[in-house]
Parts: structure tokens; C-alpha cells; sequence
């Protein structure tokens, strides 16, 4: 990941915080400070499909987030003081996670629809749309997966031996 094109061409990434089941993302957040780019992350609004990407501070700054229902760290609610990525630049890169993806760049999310609504408002940014990556394990590459009017394709699926 940290060697990919996309990734050191990008100053501004969004980047999910990983569960258990997923492909784990903190050596990737490490790295984005590491190498002083801009470092966003998930704050998802429960009862509806608004996600915003806030600002990190630092790797460590993910030790003071609050642990949400679904079990996800993220900023609180109250967490007004740190940028919300549209608000400020846009963003150049997103890693999205996701339960399932076909080689159309298909993705198959938990049902919520927060990235492809958050993708929707990306497009009216006047960066426009980042370009996006999938973390995936190959287990989760599938022939086809559902999809709707409504999902966004992902640019690239990054998995074991692609």
C-alpha cells in the first residue's frame, strides 16, 4: 500500500480505523504521519446514511477516540475542533474497507450506504472525487456482487497477490 502511486502522490488520505475482520489499517495511518501527509477518518452518524472524514491529529490521537455501538472508534459527536475533510481541501485519496468486491470494482458494504453517500458529496467538492482504494483480504474478491443505482465504483482493490 505504502509503495502504491496513489498513496505517495496524496497529501490528503481517508483512511477506515480496521475491526477485527478486517484489513488492518494502523501501520498505513502510522506511515501517513510518518511521511507528513493529512490523515481523515470515519465519524458515522447513527440512524442515518451521514458520514463525515475528520481530521486526525497524530497516530496516537486514535487512543482518545470514544468506542461507538457498532464497536468503531471514532471522535465523539460533541468533537467540533477537528476539520471535516469537505469543509477544508477535499481529499486526494480514500481507503475504504468493505464485506465483499468483484474485479468491476464493485463493493459490497454493510448495507448503511455512508461511502457511496459520502462519495456522492465528494463530487460536488471542487476537488471532486478522490480516488479510491479497497483493503481487502482475497477471500473477499467475488465473481459479482449486489449492487445498486446508488453505489459508487471503486477505482482499484488492492488484496493479496493483485
Amino acid at each position: 500500500v505504502i509503495d502504491h502511486p496513489k498513496y505517495q502522490e496524496s497529501k490528503r488520505i481517508a483512511i477506515f480505523l480496521s475491526m477485527p475482520d478486517e484489513v488492518q489499517t494502523e501501520e498505513i495511518i502510522k506511515d501517513i504521519f510518518k511521511q507528513g501527509k493529512e490523515c481523515f477518518i470515519p465519524r458515522y452518524r447513527p440512524h442515518s446514511t451521514h458520514m463525515d472524514m475528520l481530521k486526525l491529529s497524530s497516530a496516537e490521537d486514535i487512543s482518545s477516540l470514544a468506542l461507538t455501538s457498532w464497536n468503531i472508534l471514532q471522535p465523539s459527536d460533541d468533537d467540533s475542533a477537528r476539520e471535516e475533510a469537505l469543509a477544508g481541501g477535499g481529499l486526494d485519496l480514500i481507503f475504504m474497507p468493505g464485506l465483499g468486491f468483484d474485479k468491476k470494482g464493485n463493493r459490497l458494504g454493510r448495507g448503511k450506504g455512508y461511502y457511496d453517500t459520502y462519495l456522492e458529496r465528494c463530487m460536488k467538492h471542487p476537488r471532486g472525487k478522490p480516488y479510491t482504494i479497497a483493503l481487502a483480504f482475497r477471500e473477499q474478491i467475488c465473481e459479482s456482487v449486489p449492487v445498486t443505482e446508488n453505489d459508487v465504483p471503486i477505482d482499484e482493490i488492492l488484496y493479496e497477490d493483485s
